[in-house]
């Protein structure tokens, strides 16, 4: 193999593509950044790395850091708190003030200023959420009132507070305790940290907040009560800022005229050094924690190497304008870079298609045997990609818009809902009980009873351990079929790209799909074949021993042994199919129906074996004028178990149906439906068992009253 055809085939474009699709990627930033300020802070002052100095400065960190994740709840929520450094300075005092000046018990202590700050946040929260007032004004306004408020008491209560000796195991457990050898201050922060992560990513109030500061339009059109998120958000903050004034003056023990001034700068600069957007709804209490590391060590070095007060305040300013300008040009350019390297076309061969002419004598010989096919639902339904009939030879069709379309009467003139299932339904198969199990683009294996109950079967499989895309939920599950023993077998077309970017998966032309196995029996879903192409048309065999399913972009169906003493392994079955196969489903015969959904192109195979020219496509050319596969001819082949192409169904003018994506024989009947179609045709068979049905052939007897269907 060619040097060129091993770089397209590993090529590192998907693993950078992968990589910068990830969310935890927006932190790598970040983190890169604060692994850049540790080393060099090693560097330039190795005393500091001792086990008591580190001891030291966890102690020192927690306060800036809790007051950090203060400002990052208010900025995430669509907001800003400039008040945090005030409050958190008010805070030491009235800790301070309530403990050693009015002997309050440490308990109540801590309570009296913790109700301090949820009294700020209170007024921060009611004035920006329900009053609608400007974030950055009140709490500004707030800023300055708490500041003016702290140097008042400070001057007032100068002598009290300077004879202030307070002991009390709990004060000084906070002050200056270990726990396992680490600072209790560290360990609360620890703990702080881990809850406002979950808070903010697995809890509903959390999760509103998020959603708020993403977008309060859309989150109040889905219900949310965008008021009370905001308002929680402040509060929250207000009870962080308090939090660390207490941790901050049980190890200082006394007050000054500087404590916390200038901390909103310092919290702010952490949160954009974080990566946190200043537009809010974007980001994590783990990213303020790195900005704020960074952050801290900054300013600690400086201090620790004689720098002037100015000049660390300067260098806090600078650091903060450079990381607002950095995360604005990476949030704009983020996308466009992750959309230029994770298309990653490889390279695929393909030899000459078999001749589709009418006089080439070949089984695929074009004809207009469906020239004349009967129509059903005309202008009543919408894209029904999959077609099946139940015993009581009622039709069903799935649509674009979310819904089984169920025809009944004579000539199925009546049109009803059968369900709804959301998503867009694709493939369907009826199992033992007449349940009727679908595929659903974007939502995983869903199931309808004979009641009309829809219900989930599976929406997730195991997660492969090398991948770095979560592979465990399903993207785009896409046809079914029912084994004897219940099992359902069903493909995942691609697990890059979901319903709307399908077509991304054709240019690429690697096995990015997988075909995967759901034990109604236990309730397990595992992968069972990955690196498959575009899987597509499951189907089990007659026998019960096999699975057939096609490989769309590559145009071959394969065969996966599920019983006998092949168990497990997989085998070509057709080898250069002139076109795009799709479903494929059994006929009265003993052989197979396969849906041509589009034909190869001469031109478009050579582009396949261009992964360069396809990767210039994508990226300098608008998408109405990229070449893609001819998908709107449609055709239907029979094939039997060998693999022999028995005969062939066309529609050379694509005038009925265009885009044949699945068909179904029943009672002397073929059924066709289309991906793009706006009705279902059917076509009269000839020399077929016109008793045969899908159902019969699937399982024989009814499971319900035991006698034969």
């Amino acid at each position: 193999m060619s040097v060129a055809r091993l770089w397209y085939r590993y090529s590192p474009q998907i693993l950078i593509g992968e990589l910068l699709e990830k969310r935890w990627m927006e932190a790598f930033v970040p983190f890169v950044l604060m692994l850049m300020v540790i080393g060099a802070f090693a560097l330039a002052l190795p005393s500091q790395l001792s086990w008591i100095s580190l001891q030291y400065l966890l102690r020192d960190f927690a306060p800036i850091a809790l007051v950090t994740f203060a400002m990052a709840l208010a900025i995430l929520s669509g907001g800003i708190d400039l008040s945090v450094g005030a409050t958190f300075a008010v805070a030491n005092f009235v800790a301070i003030y309530l403990a050693g000046v009015l002997e309050w018990p440490i308990p109540a202590a801590i309570l009296g200023t913790l109700a301090f700050g949820a009294l700020a946040g209170t007024v921060n929260g009611a004035l920006i959420a329900y009053l609608r007032t400007r974030p950055f004004l009140t709490t500004m306004v707030m800023l300055i009132i708490l500041r003016a408020l702290y140097d008042k008491l400070i001057n007032g209560y100068t002598v009290e507070l300077s004879s202030i000796m307070i002991e009390d195991p709990l004060w000084t457990m906070m002050g200056g305790g270990k726990i396992l050898g680490l600072p209790f201050a560290a360990i609360s922060l620890l703990v702080i940290g881990v809850a406002l992560h979950f808070y903010l990513s697995r809890i509903r109030p959390g999760l509103h907040l998020m959603a708020v500061g993403s977008s309060r339009k859309a989150a109040r059109h889905a219900g949310i009560p965008v008021r009370r998120a905001i308002f929680s958000a402040y509060l929250v903050s207000g009870l962080l800022s308090a939090f660390a004034g207490v941790i901050y003056a049980a190890r200082q023990n006394s007050v000054g005229t500087g404590v916390g001034q200038g901390w909103e700068i310092t919290a702010l600069a952490a949160v954009v050094l974080g990566g946190i957007s200043l537009n809010g709804g974007r980001g994590s209490i783990a990213r303020a924690a790195m900005g704020a590391i960074a952050i801290f060590l900054t300013v600690n070095g400086l201090v620790q190497s004689g720098v002037h007060g100015s000049l660390t305040s300067a260098t806090v300013g600078l650091v903060l304008l450079v990381a607002m300008g950095f995360n604005v040009k990476w949030a704009k350019n983020k996308a466009k870079i992750t959309q230029k390297v994770y298309v990653s076309p490889t390279w695929v061969d393909f030899p000459p298609a078999p001749s589709i002419a009418a006089d080439s004598g070949t089984p695929f010989a074009a004809n207009d045997r469906l020239k004349e096919v009967e129509t059903i639902g005309l202008n009543q339904i919408e894209g029904p990609e999959d077609v099946i009939l139940d015993r009581q030879d009622r039709l069903y069709a799935v649509t674009r818009n979310g819904s089984i379309i169920r025809f009944s009467g004579p000539d199925f003139g009546t049109r009803e809902e059968f369900a709804r299932i959301g998503g867009r339904p694709l493939g369907m198969a009826f199992d033992r009980d007449e349940n009727l199990i679908v595929c659903v683009a974007g939502m995983g294996v869903y199931g309808v009873t004979p009641e009309r109950k829809v219900y989930k079967v599976t929406d997730e499989t195991n997660r492969s351990w090398l991948s770095i895309k979560d592979d465990s939920r399903l993207s785009l599950a896409d046809d079914l079929d029912i084994a004897p023993d219940g099992k359902i077998y069903f493909s995942e077309a691609t697990i890059r790209y979901d319903l709307q970017n399908w077509a991304l998966d054709g240019f690429e032309g690697r096995g990015n799909g997988r075909l995967i196995c759901h034990d109604p029996a236990t309730g397990t879903t595992r992968t069972i074949l990955k690196d498959i192409a575009f899987p597509n048309g499951v189907c089990v065999a007659h026998d019960g021993q096999s699975i057939l399913f096609c490989s769309t972009w590559l145009c071959k169906v394969f065969r996966y042994w599920i019983a006998g003493p092949k168990t497990g392994q997989t085998e070509v079955v057709i080898d250069n199919l002139p076109g795009y196969p799709d479903n494929i489903n059994r006929s009265s015969d003993g052989n197979y129906w396969l849906a041509f959904v589009g034909l190869r192109s001469p031109v478009y195979d050579l582009a396949m074996a261009s992964p360069g020219f396809r990767i210039r496509m994508v990226k300098r050319i608008p998408r109405d004028e990229w070449l893609i596969p001819g998908l709107n001819y449609g055709a239907v082949i029979k094939f039997a178990d060998s693999g022999a192409v028995l005969e062939s169904l066309w529609d050379p003018k694509s005038e009925a149906h265009p885009t044949i994506t699945s068909m179904r024989e029943h009672k002397g009947w073929l059924y066709i439906g289309g991906l793009e179609n706006n009705r279902i045709g059917r076509i009269r068979l000839s020399g077929v068992d016109e008793g045969w049905t899908g159902w019969n052939s699937y399982w024989g007897t009814d499971a319900r009253s035991g006698r034969k269907g």
